[in-house]
């Protein structure tokens, strides 16, 4: 699982890095994928990696349509953007990834929210991310 676990962190960092510079994740990890190539000290970008990232850029203006009406009080540009990515990437692998048990996709989201983000944030991700999931059945289009 320490496999999946780094995958999911890689693909964070991507979601976030492709906000920060207002691009794809699809153009990030092309990026990433090319200095691994040639930059030993890059680490290489996982299967796994690639998934998430394809599957999040496939389904994105859903996902965020989902964050924004089920977030109670948060739009998605007054959301943190560490929080935002993090929801990004679970609300992908939550609804959409049926080979990962929910809980899992969770604790791995408030994992990455404790190592990268604030104290407030695993609460308020928790939440949402507890609602997709009673909601999961409807949310798919």
């Amino acid at each position: 699982m320490a496999a999946r676990n780094k995958a999911r962190k890689r693909a964070f960092q991507i979601i976030f890095e492709a906000d920060q510079r207002d691009s794809t994740p699809t153009d990030v990890m092309q990026d990433w994928i090319r200095h691994a190539g040639t930059d030993e000290r890059q680490p290489p970008v996982s299967e796994y990696t690639m998934q998430l990232i394809e599957g999040y850029a496939q389904n994105a203006e859903r996902i965020d349509e989902l964050i924004s009406t089920y977030s109670v009080g948060w739009t998605l540009d007054r959301m943190p953007v560490v929080d935002r990515c993090i929801l990004r990437l679970a609300a992908y692998e939550l609804i959409w990834s049926e080979d990962v048990p929910e809980a899992v996709v969770i604790d791995e989201a408030l994992d990455i929210a404790r190592e990268f983000s604030t104290d407030e944030s695993p609460p308020f991700i928790n939440g949402l991310l507890g609602r997709l999931k009673d909601l999961k059945p409807t949310l798919r289009r």
